[in-house]
């Protein structure tokens, strides 16, 4: 029995409603339609008793863009757990219901929220063992030999994600499912699969995924990964920010004599980025690229920030030191590039009781997968640590002093004084010691161009902290 004849025609509409009231759609306040709805399979693993779980593309056309548009057109996935009766614990996750040919009406709810569901898709990746299990429809759900999977844990979705959705199956592992789905490979599933199969310690271990191969796109279609879940990790972000809370509170001592100095966790994450690009160099193509690449490099900075200049006119007074900064790359006389992690930062690592973890290789999500595929210089994920750690003490200062402005300018103090401690550890253990001339010229242009992307965004999304990359931007120009 077909997905298609089990559920009948879905009205569009039914997703229009669902869409905007989740986090993970990035449609929202756009205007949009639902141009398609395809049931593309039904998930294999599923009990006699137990309900039908479909996995649905839902295809968004947007009406704000023009009709060739890069981005007129977004697909997102949503898993469909179906019950004949209502189910008032899954009322939240509702999204319809309709007559079905063979089991009658049925009400149709976001199968991440349902227990039943995801013990469903668990079963479908098998309890071990390299061989996928593949549904009738093409599903088809890979592992990696090397780990049994406790096929009685229990699920939990996790609500604070925004892009995608994750669900923990006990202490077991964690499966994260991709909302907007793009044809082609997803790096975050090719980069982790690699490091796992190479026996990296600096990410959590692939298990599993979930794709198949969509005659429609012509294309395989990456839904989901299954990956170690590292329970007791704690975020990048999370412990530099109390650890700049913590020197706050020591108003007599400096960065390097409070209990919560981060400078040995710096040194450990430097060193643990350092072997996962040498990992990545070693398993993925690598490029030295000619002198034009270099100068193509600095007109692509010199482009955005002529964009950022027409969104943020308080650029214009450090225009001049900025395309200096950029000129001095198109001097190079090559560029060495490879696969990276493409958006990193202090929230894209954990830290465990065995060390620090890089997560998400999906890359930046504004970039075509196609962009995000393709290999780029290792100085651009330096860059975006380095800015991280200039984050982090600069938004605690900014909590501060909208409490208490009392003591604002010793708090600015401290705050660079935070930053420039914990920037210097990284930077000198990853590189084990200093720098070229042309790797000191390449990261400076990254930490330029990554502050003027931070300045458009925050002007756009969050005001109040546009000083913070502004202020970045301005001491390029003083040095």
């Amino acid at each position: 029995m077909s997905p298609e004849s089990r559920t009948g025609q879905i009205d569009p509409a039914v997703f229009e409603s669902y869409l905007t009231k989740t986090r993970w759609f990035g449609g929202k306040g756009r205007p949009f339609a639902v141009s398609d709805v395809r049931r593309i399979g039904e998930v294999p693993g599923r009990l006699d008793d137990g309900p039908h779980v479909l996995i649905v593309l839902v295809e968004v056309t947007y009406d704000d863009v023009a009709q060739d548009a890069v981005d007129k057109v977004e697909l997102y996935q949503v898993p469909l757990v179906l019950y004949r009766d209502p189910e008032a614990r899954l009322d939240h996750a509702f999204l319809g219901w309709w007559e079905d040919a063979d089991l009658g009406w049925v009400h149709a709810y976001d199968a991440l929220h349902d227990r039943e569901a995801m013990a469903c898709w668990l079963r479908s990746f098998g309890a071990s063992g390299e061989q996928p299990i593949t549904s009738a429809e093409g599903l088809t759900f890979h592992r990696i030999q090397g780990y049994d999977l406790d096929q009685t844990a229990h699920s939990t979705l996790f609500t604070g994600e925004q892009s995608n959705s994750s669900v923990a199956f006990g202490d077991d592992s964690l499966m994260k499912v991709f909302r907007k789905v793009t044809p082609g490979v997803n790096p975050d599933i090719l980069v982790h699969e690699v490091l796992t199969r190479a026996g990296s310690e600096h990410v959590a271990a692939l298990y599993g995924w979930l794709d198949i191969n969509d005659p429609q796109t012509g294309s395989v279609l990456q839904l989901a990964m299954l990956t170690q879940f590292l329970r007791t990790a704690t975020d990048g972000w999370d412990l530099a920010t109390a650890s700049v809370r913590n020197l706050f509170s020591e108003a007599d001592l400096h960065a390097h004599e409070v209990g919560g100095d981060f400078a040995g966790e710096s040194t450990r994450l430097g060193e643990s980025l350092r072997e996962v690009h040498e990992a990545l160099r070693e398993h993925f193509p690598t490029e030295r690229r000619s002198r034009d690449a270099a100068r193509q490099l600095a007109e692509e900075m010199s482009r955005r920030l002529d964009a950022a200049l027409a969104v943020v006119p308080e650029l214009a007074e450090h225009a001049d030191a900025l395309r200096a900064t950029y000129a001095k790359v198109a001097d190079l006389s090559a560029l060495e590039v490879q696969q990276i992690h493409g958006d990193l930062h202090l929230g894209q690592t954990l830290r465990t009781s065995l060390g620090w973890k890089i997560v998400d290789f999906e890359g930046e999500p504004a970039k075509p997968l196609a962009e995000r595929l393709l290999p780029d210089s290792r100085w651009r994920d330096v860059a975006g640590m380095l800015r991280s750690f200039d984050y982090a003490p600069r938004v605690v200062e900014r909590t501060h002093s909208e409490q208490d402005e009392e003591g604002s300018e010793q708090r600015a103090y401290r705050a660079e004084e935070w930053a420039n401690r914990n920037r210097n550890h990284f930077l000198v253990a990853y590189a084990e010691g200093a720098l070229s001339a042309d790797e000191r010229t390449l990261l400076d242009a990254y930490l330029a161009d990554k502050a003027v992307y931070e300045i458009v965004y925050e002007t756009r999304n969050r005001p109040g902290w546009v000083q913070i990359p502004l202020e970045a931007v301005a001491r390029i120009g003083a040095s």
